[in-house]
């Protein structure tokens, strides 16, 4: 016989990282979550048998938005976040605040909101000023609110600036870490998060307070980065600490080419510190969270791990490889003598459009290339790479047959091609 649901709660967030695991403690506790994603077809194929609704934080930033996917809820858990991004004042300020006002309309009480430990205007960031801004505004609404602000949340499979620091685990012979790897954290296990979270959810749980879930030890980045290199089964590496002289100027070449883990608000958050008070925390919620060492104890690791944190680093690389080989295939078809593109095309009897196909086709590998290097639509993109290939390959099969004796390979390479693009497209997907 079935058990009743202990409660219907909407979880912002249930396509991400801490949100995934989140959704699963809930069903796990006998409650009846209700995922709040932009993608829902790709969450309900994880979660089959459970309800979601389609939102976008970036936009859904008034109550009335709100207020029909509240419906029927008894409680919310916001854990929706991002790094850095021009939306991500949206994401979070105005739509938590839309939704705690909406909250408080339509009479739900209980709402946990997970912050970050750095959330402080001394860290010079706008991840923390906003961060800090959502905190500030949900302390003055009439809610059951619970803030949370956990340190550095690690699982055996990562995101995000944990995916960083297993690829740096991962470097083979070398560990480069920012100035000098001092850089404290109280890193907390995802699940132990989650179990927070669903305690916090309980009835006579605390409610209108602040908690900072931190595991029991304080880490360094190095001793961090050497557990895991460590948990992977690699050996010992030479450190090599890079100045943060160099380190920020680097960062700053990745926001100009799109931000990430590795963005100068990553640095300047690591700089400022993500150490808490792990005992306090465990007094607080009745529980000791795990030493991360013994979360990897109990969780081998297996060669899928070794792959994503030997892939970490050379992702980009694949990805910049391939597009820029596009676009230089375009431009150095571009300076094709006009000659050479008529006989390609003369057997098929297109030499009257040679010169408009031959500026045709170069601008479309330079845009595949452009495409590429965006790293947008992953499997839409292998499919026009495996379509524009195989078109070039058999149009040279039957105007040159003989490049397929190349002793330099010019077309069997075109497998090796394909075959990178394949290899990208799978590592693109990184949710």
């Amino acid at each position: 016989m079935t058990e009743p649901s202990k409660g219907r709660v909407l979880v912002l967030g249930a396509g991400g990282f801490i949100g995934r695991h989140v959704f699963a403690a809930l069903i796990d506790a006998g409650y009846e979550p209700v995922g709040a994603v932009r993608r829902r077809a790709a969450f309900s194929r994880m979660f089959p048998d459970h309800h979601s609704v389609v939102c976008d934080m970036a936009k859904d930033v008034t109550p009335e938005m709100w207020q029909v996917r509240l419906q029927g809820m008894d409680a919310v858990v916001n854990c929706a976040g991002i790094l850095s991004d021009r939306s991500s004042r949206a994401i979070h300020v105005d739509a938590p605040a839309a939704l705690a006002a909406a909250c408080e309309r339509s009479g739900i009480r209980r709402l946990i909101h997970v912050s970050a430990i750095s959330a402080d205007r001394q860290a010079g960031t706008d991840y923390a000023r906003e961060k800090l801004q959502a905190e500030d505004d949900l302390r003055a609404r009439n809610l059951d609110w619970v803030i949370l602000r956990p340190s550095l949340v690690y699982a055996q499979g990562t995101h995000g600036g944990t995916s960083v620091l297993r690829g740096l685990a991962g470097l083979p012979g070398v560990v480069p870490l920012p100035g000098d790897g001092s850089q404290l954290f109280s890193p907390i296990h995802v699940e132990d998060l989650a179990r927070c979270i669903v305690l916090l959810l309980a009835p006579n749980a605390p409610v209108r307070t602040t908690l900072e879930p931190c595991g029991p030890e304080n880490i360094s980045l190095k001793e961090f980065v050497l557990a895991w290199r460590g948990w992977l089964g690699f050996g010992e590496p030479r450190i090599v600490n890079v100045p943060m002289q160099i380190v920020r100027p680097f960062a700053r070449i990745v926001d100009l080419l799109g931000g990430g883990p590795l963005s100068t608000t990553a640095i300047r958050q690591l700089e400022f510190g993500n150490a808490g008070n792990g005992d306090g925390f465990a007094m607080a919620i009745g529980f000791m969270p795990l030493p991360m060492r013994a979360w990897l104890a109990r969780r081998p690791s297996c060669v899928q791990d070794k792959w994503h944190a030997r892939l970490y680093f050379l992702r980009p690389l694949l990805r910049w490889t391939l597009g820029l080989s596009w676009i230089a295939a375009g431009a150095i078809g571009a300076l094709a003598p006009q000659e050479a593109v008529d006989a390609i095309l003369r057997p098929f009897g297109w030499v009257g459009a040679a010169g408009e196909l031959k500026w045709l086709t170069c601008l479309l590998d330079i845009g595949v290339g452009m495409a590429l290097l965006s790293g947008q639509l992953p499997s839409l993109m292998l499919g026009i790479q495996v379509a524009i290939v195989a078109g070039y390959t058999a149009i040279i099969s039957v105007s040159a047959p003989g490049l397929w004796l190349d002793p330099f390979g010019a077309l069997v390479k075109n497998a090796v091609f394909l075959a990178l693009a394949a290899v990208v497209a799978a590592l693109e997907d990184d949710r």
